[in-house]
């Protein structure tokens, strides 16, 4: 349709308009002026948003200890290489299932700065736009909290 005859005030009252065709024009005339007004993340959301920060720091730090134990001269050097490259699987794992769950919540996440006591990222969830910040010693008590976690979970899937 024409701007001359969208913003003339003729065509809205026009007898050439069926009905019908009235009502879905105005529906979308009153849906193009009011703004969608973004919804803030749930809860599961920014657990997920925190997960995809933290799983990737998870396995740098199993993977760097895992490179150190394998350049060490201990005597059980096989067994902490062989667990390590299964926590790191397992750690993995769930880093993809996270990132499939960003991906399908249409939930962006974007490292923005390190700052000396914290690490800022922004991310972007059904439009909503916010910045995540997490303290460096939180960090490191939730990477150790997880990692204990992992290993136990790893052990008591062998006890069975």
């Amino acid at each position: 349709m024409s701007k001359k005859l969208q913003n003339n005030g003729r065509w809205e009252s026009s007898r050439m308009m069926l009905p019908e065709h009235r009502e879905q024009y105005l529906n979308r005339k009153n849906q193009q002026q009011e703004p969608v007004k973004p919804e803030l993340p749930s809860k599961e959301e920014l657990e997920l948003i925190r997960d995809s920060v933290l799983l990737p720091m998870i396995l740098t730090i199993v993977d760097k200890n895992s490179t150190e134990i394998g350049l060490s001269s201990y005597s059980l050097k096989n067994l902490y290489l062989k667990a390590s490259q299964v926590l790191m699987a397992r750690i993995h794992l769930d880093l993809s299932e996270v990132r499939k769950k960003l991906k399908a919540k249409n939930i962006k996440v974007f490292q923005e700065e390190r700052i000396d006591s914290a690490l800022y990222y922004r991310f972007v969830c059904r439009g909503y736009e916010d910045t995540f910040a997490i303290v460096r010693d939180v960090a490191r008590a939730e990477i150790s909290i997880r990692i204990s976690k992992y290993v136990s979970d790893m052990f008591r899937n062998s006890d069975k």
